[in-house]
């Protein structure tokens, strides 16, 4: 449901987003972020990150409290299903950064939004995971997203949100044009 004060719009604190759109073009090297995650073996496939801090604006930052989170498989794939399996977290990252721009840029339009929802689907062929079959990839083979949104605006400006988050999402990007990943292994 949304909340509109004078500075606030769909829970967005719109005099902070646009003072910090005019502190980056004014500054672009502010624009420069790092986020970073850890991640320990708990047993078999079950696994948990820590999200605790990120470098941006210059400067080190910490979130308010650490974030932790669980992953695994189903025991249908052999896992003791302590959590959402990494390629759900990926399916999850996507639907939270497109609904997190949407917001955002609802906000900074002026447009009041009333539910936003989105259902996300990945089709995955396991024979490439598996390594039984090398002509099959590891990852998805198509993801779909579907969103329904409400708001104060017609349906068409409603769905141009939708595609203006779409083409600013960090996450929707990394998938759609992969990026450069280094590995390093460091043994006790």
């Amino acid at each position: 449901m949304t909340t509109t004060t004078e500075n606030r719009r769909n829970g967005v604190d719109t005099a902070t987003l646009f003072a910090t759109l005019d502190a980056v073009k004014a500054q672009p090297e502010l624009a420069r972020f790092q986020f970073r995650a850890t991640n320990k073996w708990i047993s078999g496939t079950h696994n948990r990150g820590t999200i605790s801090g990120f470098y941006g604006a210059g400067q080190e930052h910490n979130h308010a409290s650490a974030f932790t989170f669980d992953a695994d498989h189903p025991p249908v794939l052999v896992g003791g299903d302590n959590g959402p399996t990494p390629a759900e977290h990926l399916l999850h990252a996507l639907a939270a950064c497109l609904t997190s721009g949407l917001a955002n840029i609802a906000a900074a339009r002026g447009i009041d939004l009333e539910e936003v929802t989105s259902t996300v689907e990945g089709d995955i062929n396991l024979l490439g995971i598996l390594g039984l079959d090398p002509e099959v990839r590891n990852g998805y083979e198509a993801i779909r997203v579907v969103f329904h949104v409400k708001g104060d605006e017609a349906a068409e400006k409603l769905a141009a949100l939708v595609d203006q988050s779409r083409r600013r999402s960090a996450v929707y990007d990394v998938i759609t044009h992969g990026v450069p990943v280094s590995i390093d292994v460091a043994t006790a």
